[in-house]
């Protein structure tokens, strides 16, 4: 028998009958073990509470005498429970007299500990640690007259109130029975029933795990540099006391005894658990469980040994091993393992039915079993488990192997494919239809013949549609004019089809009152006589005052005002904003509405007209404005490169000054270093802050530039293609990238039109593209100036075009062709409007060939 077998019998871990050699059933590959931990009693603790590993601890809580421990199990909610497990068959329930106790406190529980924590007592008591509050209760049991049992109280024996938020506590035999670590690096020692002193650690961050070795009289934690360090007692009690973190570094530079590690470790990861066991009066040994590394070292700081871990360890637990001079570990990791080692080798592996945060043994009242190990999962699973030896002898059945058959393979190939032309045939006779869509109250959505249709302002909509004896269909409606309808026609096979349509504008605004006075105003044309708004609105008649007509408001959901009012004289009405871009959703809702009004009357020559001029310097102040945050956003990334450099520069000389044998002054490059921290911080927030400002910039040019491309439609009497190439030119992207702006992505595209379709005359079209490289702009002066130039040489009778004598082939001649005849045929050719858009189009060019006559 092994060792590590010896003495987990002794200790009744494992089963005295049989024994193996635990190497031969570990695989370090898969990480599967083919034994597994024997459940010797479980219980599942509430629903949704959360554990972590300061929640565990065994001991005689009651003081019984017995020597038999007891569980006991603190949460997050504030939940306090004590467990005397018995042992159940596999598969049963825990017995309800197993717990003892179950007591709902009003803070969470960060941590829980057993020992002499009252004066003049040699009894053990609880010690419960909250955020703020530190509780030490006495547990008593009084023998019960019935069936039931004893019944179990729990008493306050005494508290401390916190001035600061705790972490974590240790207790020992040093002056006091108790120390607490605060989040901001304090060390506060009390001593029973009193406070004795507090002292902050020198060069904190953030808290880590902290214990006591009772040995040197030391404690340990592991700092944010990633360090182990170790500092006496005795240090700490006649260091220089402080108030604040601030006071305790003005004193330990100016007057005092400052506060000094006894010695350091660096490890290079954060440690997730550290332990110093006294095995021996001789010696004893500090244990590290980093993420990656176990760690094992002489109470001086020097390494006894470290293992490299190929899995990420959740808790450890030392306990005294039966060879001398060796140390066993219980080690947990996240792949529901818990392993046994034996300094660096491994010497066991059963598999968990869960991922333990904690771990402690527990001494249990069994013939056969001295002690089991107690596991603690963060969803709040506690199981008391031993490590048998009684292996799973499952083996895959075997399998009858016979010839193949083919032509009966063949023949149920050929039914599967009749089943698949029939399917196929089904669902080209199918059509699916879309029901109609409309709004109603402000952010609600209704379905007609769709069953059901549900959705909010601006976002995904989706809707069910049932059929009798069909599978269930399912739309999703996408932003703005996009529906998807995935209809399963067969099981596990979906067929999608598209539509587009328009979101009902009750989504983003609702009615208000009109308002008289705004900054900005668009007046629309049309030439027909003026007709009643309420008619054209019907679902916005709620808050409209005007009985006649004249007059209607919009409310949008980001605060902007619209309000269209209707000449009683003229055949013109004006849409009017504080907001400019506000203004397009509007007026294409209006002039969309006006068509579908007088073709339902039954008017064909109805039109819609703008005036003009053009709005352009209302429309150039969006175009500066997110202008200025793209340049915005490009002095804040220089300005934090430049930080990050000088921040890297002065940790390499601190470094450096820390790495010298002689110490020498840092000159106030700690002063400077916290300093260009600080900027950094800040930097990155105004980074952040722009970068949304930006967002919602873009956003608002967009709006705005659809409105433009609205009234130069309506302006000039542009057709749906030539609308189209006016849309790719000025909304070219959907959003704006570092790389790719919207400033130099529109110049380009203006600047090809104006040298092609809108140039002055044939001979000054531009033969080739350009392939300069784009690049942010220093101001917009020259886009603007384009813009303006197009729309200029729109209403001068410019048509735009992407077929032109400069793209079109030259004639071919032909052999024997007559010069003055010839015909034309339609050629088909690529022509890109610039560097994102790229459309074919059909030209007809003139082309000699013998025999036509000319056109």
């Amino acid at each position: 028998m092994s060792p590590i077998n010896s003495f987990l019998c002794e200790r009744g871990i494992v089963n005295k009958t049989k024994s193996y050699n635990p190497s031969c059933v570990w695989d370090t590959e898969s990480g599967m073990s083919l034994f597994k931990a024997r459940d010797w009693w479980a219980s599942v603790l509430g629903e949704g509470e959360e554990f972590d590993q300061g929640c565990l601890c065994v001991g005689d809580l009651d003081n019984s005498g017995s020597g038999y421990d007891k569980i006991v199990v603190g949460s997050y909610m504030g939940m306090l429970r004590v467990f005397s497990p018995q042992p159940v068959k596999p598969g049963e329930p825990s017995p309800a007299d197993s717990q003892l106790l179950e007591v709902q406190l009003r803070d969470p529980v960060i941590q829980v500990e057993v020992g002499k924590f009252v004066s003049c007592s040699d009894l053990l008591h609880l010690a419960v640690l909250h955020p703020r509050k530190l509780s030490v209760y006495s547990v008593s049991g009084t023998a019960g007259n019935v069936e039931h049992g004893a019944q179990y109280q729990l008493k306050l024996i005494y508290e401390h109130n916190l001035q600061r938020t705790a972490f974590n506590m240790t207790y020992g035999t040093f002056g006091g029975s108790l120390c607490i670590q605060s989040m901001d690096g304090m060390l506060m020692f009390f001593e029973q029933e009193s406070y004795s002193f507090g002292r902050f650690l020198p060069g904190f961050l953030l808290p880590g795990p902290l214990c006591y070795c009772c040995r040197t009289d030391t404690f340990l934690t592991v700092s944010s540099a990633r360090q182990l360090e170790s500092y006496r007692y005795e240090t700490l009690a006649v260091a220089t006391e402080a108030e604040t973190r601030q006071d305790a570094d003005q004193l330990s530079k100016s007057a005092g005894k400052r506060l000094m590690a006894d010695w350091t470790l660096v490890l290079g990861e954060q440690a997730l658990d550290l332990c110093a066991p006294s095995f021996s009066p001789t010696s004893s040994s500090i244990f590290v469980c980093g993420e990656r590394n176990l760690y094992c070292l002489k109470d001086n700081g020097q390494i006894r040994f470290m293992k490299k871990l190929e899995y990420n360890p959740s808790c450890f637990l030392p306990y005294a091993s039966v060879s001398e001079d060796t140390t066993n570990i219980l080690l947990g990791n996240h792949n529901n393992m818990l392993l046994v080692y034996q300094d660096v080798t491994l010497k066991w592996a059963a598999q968990l039915s869960c991922s333990p945060v904690a771990i402690r043994c527990l001494l249990v009242p069994h013939r056969d079993l001295r002690g089991v190990v107690v596991t603690l999962s963060s969803e709040g699973h506690l199981q008391c488990s031993y490590m048998g030896t009684d292996p799973s002898f499952f083996s895959t059945p075997k399998v009858d192997s016979r010839e193949q058959d083919y032509a009966q393979m063949d023949t149920e190939m050929k039914s599967l494919q009749r089943v698949i032309r029939e399917a196929t045939r089904s669902q080209a006779g199918r059509t699916p239809t879309l029901g109609r869509v409309w709004g109603g109250p402000l952010g609600g959505v209704w379905g007609g013949p769709l069953g059901g249709v549900w959705g909010g302002p601006w976002g995904g909509v989706w809707g069910g549609l049932p059929r009798p004896n069909h599978p269930p269909t399912h739309i999703y409606i996408q932003r703005p004019a996009l529906c998807l309808i995935l209809e399963p026609s067969v099981p596990g096979i979906p067929r999608v089809a598209q539509c587009q349509f328009c979101l009902p504008l009750r989504l983003v605004c609702r009615p208000s009152s009109p308002s008289k006075n705004a900054k900005y105003k668009i007046t629309v044309d049309t030439n027909n006589p003026p007709v009643n708004l309420c008619e054209v609105f019907p679902d916005f008649l709620e808050q409209s005052e005007d009985k006649e007509g004249n007059a209607l408001g919009f409310h949008f959901l980001s605060g902007a005002h619209v309000t269209v009012l209707a000449s009683k004289t003229s055949q013109r009405y004006r849409i009017q904003s504080e907001s400019f871009e506000d203004i397009w959703l509007v007026v294409k809702e209006l002039v969309q509405r006006f068509d579908h009004h007088f073709a339902r009357l039954g008017v064909k020559d109805f039109q819609n007209s703008f005036a003009g001029p053009i709005p352009l310097a209302e429309y150039f102040e969006t175009v500066d404005h997110h202008f200025e945050l793209r340049v915005n956003a490009e002095k804040y990334q220089d300005l934090l490169s430049e930080r990050a450099i000088q921040f890297r520069a002065i940790q390499r000389r601190l470094l450096t000054r820390f790495k010298d044998k002689t110490p020498a002054p840092l000159q106030n490059l700690d002063t400077l270093m916290e300093g260009t921290y600080r900027q950094v911080i800040a930097l990155a927030d105004a980074a952040e802050e722009n970068r949304a400002c930006l967002d919602q910039a873009f956003a608002r040019l967009r709006s705005a530039t659809h409105l433009l491309i609205l009234l130069v439609t309506l302006w000039q009497g542009l057709s749906t293609d030539q609308k189209a190439i006016l849309e790719a030119t000025l909304l070219p992207l959907l959003q704006d990238t570092p790389q790719l702006g919207w400033e130099e992505s529109v110049d380009a595209a203006v600047s090809h039109l104006l040298r092609t379709c809108l140039s002055r005359s044939p001979k000054d079209q531009a033969l080739s593209l350009s392939t300069a490289q784009l690049s942010m702009p220093k101001d917009t002066a020259r886009l603007k100036k384009h813009i303006t130039l197009l729309c200029d040489r729109l209403g001068k009778g410019g048509r735009l075009s992407l077929a032109s004598e400069a793209n079109a082939p030259t004639p071919v001649m032909m052999p024997g062709q007559i010069p003055n005849k010839s015909c034309h045929v339609e050629v088909c050719e690529c022509v890109c409007v610039h560097s994102c858009v790229c459309v074919c189009v059909h030209s007809v060019v003139p082309v000699l060939t013998p025999g036509c006559e000319n056109a």
